[in-house]
């Protein structure tokens, strides 16, 4: 199947013999990523470019100005990950039926949908006749891509583009903008309201806002509250009640807007689009320095999205971390002063409006405030892979964005993703310049709009800082965004957006640490605004815990906390299951299964709730709460069926729930007498053990979690030859390394900056720099990354400054004409 973004779409290519070892793509030329000593002419470039590559194949770009440094870096990026940088193009344009077929259609349907490609058309547009410094260093970067392209030798084509039959096109500044929709896109959330209004369909408004809280029930926010411990806030749960026919409507916008996104069957198996970071102040660090660290969970692909790479201008810029192949910065990492790294702030950012249309079928206007207004009108042609039209679609736009149909109404979506200027560009241009942690966010917050981040920062001075960023929008009312408003009147429209000052921050706290793991921002007791969105609390319980119970944290417990094994939700959710089965246990009573309720109880007991390659207690755990979600939440089931939900509520919600033992959700539907907590409790964890067994067997070797939890690294054409697959790991569903479902998504990229008087680093991914399979620098970080290792980096002041065995090879870039 080829494979974009974890994502199938569809029957890659017969491979025949192409891949025997004798021959075929292991017979090409060996990798090209920093193996040797080379030159080339790059038209645009004002002076010669020194690229040193290092024993990591990270290249050192040393130049003599920004646009030459940014020019070479995309040269260099096209050098090593081509055919990712047109993978990637075709997925964010909806073009990627023209590589799958009509298999690939509905993920094209949807980006052309989502209105990126317009969106980035807009910003294209304002930076074509822009002199300033972000348009001329995007366009920058477009030329070093091409300038690669254009000499590229037959023998370096990429392997993929043989298997295709295609060739690489032309890069273009439009593509660095519409891959920064795209992440947009990925990291977007909203599943909360909709997954309320989904509720509401089946249960009712009432228990649906109880199901599914404005304000997450386990508050251990990003912005310290002062609190030494986790909140568990009571959740009123309204007992289940009649259907509300109006929330249909947006129970069904996401599936019509972002499908792929939209999946509220199983909220314990969520896309794990989600990011830790933490930094610690000079008062609780062993050596008295500043300490960050950041690994953001996204796709776990090979070639990897990140790339890893030091920028050097003298007295101008000198920075160091990943980029993103395709965007024309180091998006993540550090300078001589300050290091930075962000996670997803889940809050709600996009609003839905029911539009009033003068044809249902074929619409040509909408009304906003008694006045027909011209609909913006666009035809999508699809093509497959030998040019032939697969389809042709009309997409609509009103004044807020691209417009659907949804069931018998017509939706518009606003979402600030489709509103971002190149400032958001600016701001990373910035980052690599400032020295201190104030600077870094004031930077972001006054140039970065979307997608909203925690943006997390320490510097050289001791100081640790965090704040969400982004732009947060202003209702009428109440503020909130969980409705579907009314398109016909002005007054439904954004009010503007949340001032700075008042976005979740946090600097230099008496705590002397900062965290965010996709919690929400800030304490709902202490704000009027309305946030939103979606958030998970474990992670976050989890690295405060370890940071409130260490004063003297060292390099390597930074590196150690990224892939610990230890689990809030076990410790919460556990004790309780065991508590149960003894309560149930000494009282006897029928329809219990006893010996084997005491065999789980003692298993579960025995273990130390951690996620150990070894250990038999998760397998057994995770099949516990699995049942346990299906028991309580089975009023939210389809009819006949007690796994498929229409929806399922957080386990935050179900904690809270946990105080409450009598509750009417407790009772499982299916069976006369009404349950309380305890029963239900007991029941899923001997159906849990029973369904375990009857897997694996008896405890044993069988079951233990290396055997069942992997990750699965895909090339992305899916070819399992090009692969990283059932690789080994630790971790689940709210580990601080997490990993649920197919494996596919995890820790893309793991650093550790130390901000001592000289600024040390130390980093991994799971891939390496080049996207040539053949090359040993393709997936030689796999298994450091897998064992929770991290290499220190090469952070040399001047290419003489990388010797030895440290320096790998020179690529010598010089003007057009100049030898």
């Amino acid at each position: 199947m080829l494979f974009v973004g974890a994502r199938r779409i569809g029957p890659a290519p017969a491979l025949g013999g192409f891949l025997e070892p004798a021959h075929g793509v292991w017979a090409l030329e060996r990798g090209r990523t920093g193996d040797a000593n080379a030159s080339a002419q790059v038209p645009g470039l004002g002076a010669e470019v020194e690229v040193v590559y290092d024993d990591r194949a990270v290249p050192h770009i040393f130049a003599a100005t920004e646009s030459d440094a940014i020019r070479a870096l995309g040269y260099v990026v096209a050098r090593d990950r081509q055919f990712q940088l047109y993978a990637q193009t075709m997925a964010a344009s909806g073009r990627l039926s023209e590589l799958g077929g009509r298999a690939a259609l509905g993920l094209d349907r949807e980006m052309r949908d989502a209105d990126l490609m317009r969106a980035a058309d807009r910003r294209t547009a304002q930076s074509a006749a822009d002199t300033s410094r972000v348009a001329r260093l995007v366009r920058a970067y477009a030329d070093g891509v091409n300038a690669y392209r254009a000499t590229m030798p037959a023998s370096a084509m990429p392997l993929e583009f043989r298997l295709l039959g295609v060739t690489p096109p032309q890069w273009t500044v439009r593509d660095s903008y519409l891959l920064f929709g795209r992440m947009g896109w990925t990291l977007a959330s909203i599943a909360t309201e909709t997954s309320r209004a989904a509720a509401a369909a089946r249960v009712g408004s009432a228990a649906a806002a109880g199901l599914f809280p404005d304000a997450y029930p386990i508050v251990e926010p990003i912005q310290p509250n002062g609190q030494t411990a986790p909140r568990i806030d009571r959740v009123a749960l309204a007992p289940p009640g009649a259907p509300d026919t109006s929330a249909v409507l947006l129970a069904a916008a996401p599936s019509v807007f972002m499908p792929s996104l939209a999946s509220t069957d199983n909220a314990d198996e969520p896309r794990q689009f989600a990011s830790n970071n933490w930094a610690v102040a000079p008062s609780r660090s062993a050596n008295g320095h500043a300490l960050l660290a950041g690994d953001p969970h996204l796709d776990l692909t090979l070639p990897s999205i990140w790339y890893e790479v030091h920028l050097v201008v003298p007295g101008v810029l000198d920075v160091y971390g990943v980029t993103i192949p395709g965007l024309p910065s180091v998006v993540i990492g550090f300078n001589r002063d300050v290091a930075w790294t962000f996670t997803n702030t889940g809050a709600d950012v996009a609003d839905f409006y029911a539009e009033q249309v003068d044809d249902l079928a074929h619409p040509t206007r909408y009304r906003v405030d008694g006045v027909w207004r011209t609909l913006d009108r666009h035809i999508e042609q699809y093509r497959g892979r030998r040019g032939e039209v697969l389809a042709t679609d009309t997409t609509y736009s009103t004044h807020r964005g691209p417009m659907r149909r949804v069931r018998d109404r017509w939706l518009s979506m606003r979402w600030t993703v489709l509103e971002g200027k190149p400032s958001e560009f600016e701001a990373f241009y910035q980052a690599g310049t400032v020295r201190s942690a104030a600077a870094f966010e004031a930077a972001m917050g006054g140039n970065y709009l979307a997608p909203a981040q925690n943006m997390l920062a320490a510097d050289r001075g001791g100081h640790i800082a965090i704040q969400s960023t982004g732009r947060f929008p202003l209702r009428q009312g109440d503020g909130s965004g969980a409705v579907v408003r009314d398109g016909s009147l002005s007054a439904s429209d954004w009010t503007g957006s949340l001032p700075v000052a008042r976005y979740p921050h946090s600097l230099d706290p008496a705590q002397g640490y900062l965290a965010s793991a996709n919690q929400q921002p800030i304490d709902p007791r202490t704000t009027n605004d309305w946030w939103g969105g979606s958030y998970d609390p474990w992670r976050a319980l989890r690295i405060n815990a370890l940071l409130r119970a260490d004063s003297s944290v060292t390099v390597d417990d930074m590196r150690r906390f990224q892939t610990d094994g230890g689990s809030s939700r076990a410790e919460l959710f556990a004790p309780a299951f065991v508590r149960a089965s003894r309560r149930v246990l000494a009282r006897g009573g029928a329809g219990v299964d006893r010996p084997r309720l005491a065999r789980a109880e003692s298993l579960l007991t025995r273990w130390n709730m951690r996620y150990a390659a070894d250990d038999e207690g998760p397998v057994l755990f995770e099949a516990a709460m699995r049942e346990l979600t299906d028991r309580t939440w089975d009023e939210l089931t389809d009819e006949g069926s007690r796994s498929r939900r229409t929806v399922t509520p957080s386990a935050g919600v179900l904690a809270a729930l946990l105080a409450d033992s009598t509750n009417i959700w407790w009772d499982d539907r299916s069976t006369a007498p009404r349950e309380d907590r305890d029963d239900i409790l007991t029941a899923s964890l001997a159906a849990a053990l029973e369904s375990v067994e009857s897997k694996y067997g008896r405890a044993g070797a069988r079951w233990r979690w290396s055997t069942i939890r992997h990750a699965n690294i895909n090339h992305l054409l899916r070819v399992p030859a090009l692969s990283a697959l059932d690789v080994p790991v630790t971790g689940s569903i709210g580990t601080l390394s997490p990993s649920a479902g197919a494996g596919t998504h995890g820790a893309s990229w793991r650093m550790v900056v130390d901000l001592g008087p000289k600024v040390r680093a130390w980093t991994v991914y799971p891939g390496g720099q080049s996207g040539d399979p053949a090359s040993t620098h393709y997936r030689d970080r796999i298994e450091a990354w897998r064992r929770g290792e991290l290499s220190e980096v090469r952070y040399p002041a001047s290419p003489a400054a990388l010797t030895g065995s440290a320096r790998a090879g020179t690529l010598r870039l010089v003007p057009t004409g100049a030898r």
